[in-house]
C-alpha cells in the first residue's frame, strides 16, 4: 500500500493557515481566490513531491518555475526533464537561464543563491513564459521544497558561527525578496519520507551530482553529520525545525520591543537616550543598536564591534568626545548628540 504524500500535510496545513487570514492579507486572499502559486522545481526529490502535492491542492493555478544555472554539465538535463515533467503533467514551466558571474574572493554558492532568487521572482511576475505580461498571470507566492533536513542543516551552520537569534531562527517559514513573496511549507517534513514516497509510487526526479561534493559545507554536513545525529537522536530534524520557529518567534519580539525602543532613542539614536536606555537594560541598549544598524546595508555588526560601540555609548559624557568604530563594512561616528552610520568609500 502506497502511502500519501509527506508534503501534501504540509502543505494543506499551510494552506489552512493563510485561509485563516483572507481578508487580512493579499497572499491569504491569492490562496482562497483564484491566484496563481508558483513551485520552484529543480526537478530533484524535494521539489517533485511538492510540485505534486500543489498540483493537488490548486490544480492548472500552479506554475513551475525552474532555474538552469549552466553550473554543471548535467544542468541542461535538468532544465528538459523539467520541462518534460511538466508537459506530461499539464503544468505550465517557465525557464530562467542564468549566467553566474563570480568575482575574485566571492562565493559561488552565494552568488547563484542570489541570482536564483531573482530569477524566480523574475519568472513568478512572467517573465520567461510563453506568454505576455499579464498580472493575472502573475504568482502570489512561490514555494520553495527546503525540508527538515536543510533546516537542520542551516540550524548547525549557525551554532558552528556563534550566531545568534536570527541565525538560530535558520530559514524563515515565509519571506519577501525583489518584491516577491516566498514561502516554505514542508520545513517539518523528512528527506527521506520524500524519497520513499517517490520511489514506491513511480514519480520520476533527478539527482544533483553535486550534492555528493563534500568540499561544500552543507555536502559534508548531509554526508558524514546527519546519519550521526539522526542514530543517535532519532527525530532530532523535526525537533530542531520546532526549535527554529521558537527562536524566530523570539527574534520577532525582540524586532518589536526594538521598534518602541527606537521610538524613544529615535534612528539615527540620540547619545543620551541611549545612555538612559542602557543603564536600565544593557540588553535592550543593543538590541536597539542592532536594529538601527540592520536597516542600513553593510552595517551589520559582530559582537565585539556591538560591545565596543556600547562602552563608547557608555563613555560619552562630553561634548569633545569623540566616537569612531568600525562596524560592518564602515565607521559609526559621534555627530553633535547622535550617532551616525557611514559606509566605507569606495
Amino acid at each position: 500500500m502506497t502511502h500519501p504524500n509527506p508534503c501534501a500535510k504540509a502543505l494543506a496545513s499551510w494552506h489552512e493557515q493563510q485561509l485563516g487570514h483572507a481578508g487580512e492579507t493579499s497572499l491569504a486572499d491569492a490562496c482562497s481566490g483564484g491566484g496563481r502559486i508558483g513551485v520552484a522545481y529543480s526537478g530533484g526529490a524535494d521539489s517533485t513531491a511538492l510540485l505534486l502535492a500543489a498540483i493537488n491542492l490548486w490544480g492548472e493555478r500552479v506554475v513551475a518555475l525552474h532555474v538552469n544555472h549552466g553550473l554543471q554539465a548535467a544542468a541542461g538535463a535538468f532544465e528538459q526533464h523539467a520541462r518534460t515533467w511538466c508537459e506530461t503533467h499539464h503544468i505550465e514551466c517557465r525557464v530562467a537561464n542564468l549566467q553566474v558571474v563570480v568575482a575574485a574572493g566571492d562565493s559561488l554558492e552565494e552568488r547563484a543563491r542570489v541570482a536564483r532568487y531573482q530569477a524566480l521572482a523574475q519568472l513568478a511576475n512572467g517573465a520567461g513564459a510563453s506568454h505576455t505580461h499579464d498580472a493575472a498571470q502573475a504568482c502570489a507566492v512561490v514555494l520553495l521544497a527546503q525540508h527538515a533536513q536543510d533546516q537542520l542543516e542551516t540550524m548547525l551552520i549557525a551554532l558552528s558561527r556563534g550566531a545568534g537569534l536570527p541565525g538560530l531562527s535558520a530559514m524563515a517559514a515565509q519571506f519577501e525578496r525583489h518584491g516577491q513573496r516566498f514561502a516554505r511549507p514542508i520545513l517539518g517534513v523528512q528527506a527521506t519520507a520524500i524519497r520513499q514516497w517517490l520511489v514506491q509510487s513511480g514519480h520520476r526526479f533527478v539527482d544533483d551530482p553535486s550534492n555528493a561534493d563534500t568540499s561544500y559545507t552543507r555536502n559534508r554536513i548531509r554526508a558524514q553529520v546527519l546519519p550521526a545525529l539522526e542514530q543517535a537522536l532519532p527525530g532530532v530534524a523535526q525537533a530542531v525545525a520546532r526549535s527554529a520557529e521558537h527562536a524566530a518567534q523570539a527574534q520577532g519580539l525582540l524586532q518589536e520591543l526594538a521598534a518602541l525602543d527606537a521610538l524613544e532613542t529615535g534612528l539615527p539614536p540620540g547619545i543620551k537616550a541611549l545612555q538612559t536606555l542602557q543603564a536600565a537594560s544593557p540588553a535592550r541598549c543593543a538590541n536597539v543598536l542592532r536594529h538601527w544598524l540592520a536597516h542600513t546595508p553593510g552595517a551589520t555588526p559582530s559582537a565585539a564591534q556591538l560591545q565596543q560601540l556600547m562602552q563608547q555609548v557608555q563613555s560619552c559624557t562630553t561634548r569633545g568626545h569623540a566616537i569612531d568604530i568600525k562596524v560592518g563594512q564602515g565607521h559609526v561616528r559621534r555627530d553633535g548628540e547622535k550617532l551616525t552610520y557611514s559606509p566605507p568609500i569606495i
